[in-house]
């Protein structure tokens, strides 16, 4: 079944086309351009059109383009008034010939996560669409959408922002028939200013529920008032989630181990037991939520919890691996890689995670550590004050670069302290010769401040073997 043939992406868009073509995939890259894509010509850091001649040598069905660029076969073109919003057409009308149930998210923290374990818990219940990445903005949900196969059963769309007004446009395209907030943390501050106005804008999608809608609402958040209302104006059902009494779907117990996480769930059918396999108290609250949300769609919970159990955090959400530096593998150190994204509350959940592992003789914890960054006014304060976190008593190294981690190095104990250094790429050549055989490695920051690059020199140190806890 091909995903837009000439004459439906014209009819959505509103563009013109001058041949027939069948797309099997929509790309906005040519360097993860598959043969039978349409490439959108999307201007970012440079001008899509630059790229269509190089998006059709690769074996594109065409381009959406906005102006035939020179040399190019106008054959091979789908003419729009203007890209972006031809891209958003092309989302809605996707949307809108489905009988997919949606399930819609956004939060502070986990947005990503959250989107990954509710594709692996819907698995084998149907025919699953979701982002590959964290396509979650102003293109990324309309792509996202612009990719779902017709037949898709259920779709999964994270949305995400970082200023106020941002997420309504995207939810009103989405049209989730269930929408889900993670939480609520101190993530965008310097440009919504507070939390409570965090949770308004992220309270935003539920305005775009369809007829019948449920709204997914964390209860252990200070702000929760504040979500049940914004459900209760457009949802037919507010649900709620969490540790706090009286949540729909309450987490009544966790037990971390090493390598995994047990919890009991308390539902209305009475409690039952779910198991996750990967370390860490946040992942457990995640995975409540996403259950819920699971229940909510009409899925069959009882499998889903089952499926659950063996997802794993993707490439920089907490991905643990060993680096062997050896031939023998008998010297290694273990990296968790949560280089992505960061701010107080998803730091503190990474230490607690780094802390709760045990290395072997010899080995320590080590946190390498990058700015936080849309922190405002109180940032310099938060960066100190991971210090002070209970967590870090377990920590035996951290190592810091940028400028406001510089805060964090010098709040410090003087034993805990570790390299500081400007810049993440500073960081790379050195870390090397600071780590031991044994040490189990975090590595965490906003993803502006490019501490994945010291992710990369760690694992040019020796061979990758994932997912080996």
């Amino acid at each position: 079944m091909s995903l837009w043939t000439a004459a439906e992406a014209a009819d959505a868009t509103g563009g013109k086309v001058a041949s027939d073509w069948v797309a099997e995939g929509v790309s906005i890259d040519t360097r993860t351009l598959q043969p039978g894509d349409l490439f959108v010509a999307l201007a970012a850091a440079r001008d899509g059109h630059e790229f269509v001649a190089q998006a059709l040598e690769k074996g594109a069905a065409a381009a959406m383009v906005s102006h035939v660029p020179e040399g190019v076969d106008p054959a091979k073109c789908l003419v729009v008034d203007e890209v972006l919003p031809a891209l958003e057409r092309l989302g809605v009308a996707a949307r809108a010939r489905t009988d997919a149930k949606v399930i819609g998210i956004t939060g502070s923290v986990g947005k990503t996560t959250a989107k990954e374990m509710l594709r692996k818990a819907l698995e084998g219940q149907g025919n699953i669409h979701a982002a590959v990445a964290s396509y979650n903005n102003h293109w990324g949900v309309p792509l996202t959408l612009a990719r779902m196969p017709r037949d898709t059963d259920f779709a999964v769309i994270e949305m995400g922002m970082n200023h106020a007004g941002e997420i309504a446009p995207l939810t009103k395209m989405a049209r989730p028939h269930v929408a889900m907030i993670t939480t609520i943390a101190p993530a965008h501050l310097e440009n919504l200013g507070s939390t409570e106005a965090i949770a308004a804008e992220k309270g935003a999608i539920f305005e775009g529920l369809e007829p019948g809608g449920i709204a997914v609402v964390p209860l252990d958040v200070a702000e929760k008032d504040i979500l049940i209302e914004a459900g209760k104006v457009h949802a037919a059902e507010v649900v709620t989630f969490g540790e706090t009494e009286g949540a729909d779907l309450q987490l009544s117990d966790v037990i971390v181990s090493e390598a995994s996480t047990v919890m009991r769930v308390a539902t209305p059918d009475g409690a039952r037991l779910a198991k996750l396999s990967v370390a860490g108290r946040h992942y457990a609250q995640n995975a409540v939520g996403v259950m819920l949300a699971v229940a909510a769609a009409g899925a069959d919970l009882t499998q889903a919890s089952m499926v659950l159990s063996q997802w794993e955090p993707v490439e920089g959400r907490g991905q643990r691996e060993r680096i062997a530096l050896s031939r023998t593998d008998d010297i290694a150190i273990e990296l968790i890689d949560d280089a992505f994204n960061a701010n107080p509350t998803s730091l503190a959940a990474g230490l607690e995670v780094l802390a709760g592992i045990t290395p072997p003789r010899g080995g320590r914890r080590v946190a390498v550590l990058g700015d936080m960054l849309e922190l405002g006014a109180e940032a310099e304060a938060m960066h100190a004050g991971v210090a002070d976190l209970p967590t870090m008593d377990a920590v035996d190294v951290v190592h810091t670069c940028g400028p406001l981690m510089a805060h964090l190095h010098s709040a410090l104990p003087e034993a805990k302290r570790g390299l500081h250094m400007d810049t993440a790429a500073e960081m790379c050549p050195r870390i090397a010769r600071e780590l031991r055989p044994g040490d189990v490695v975090l590595v965490k920051g906003s993803k502006g401040s490019k501490v994945s690059l010291v992710v990369d020199a760690l694992r040019k140190l020796g061979q990758s073997v994932e997912g080996d806890r």
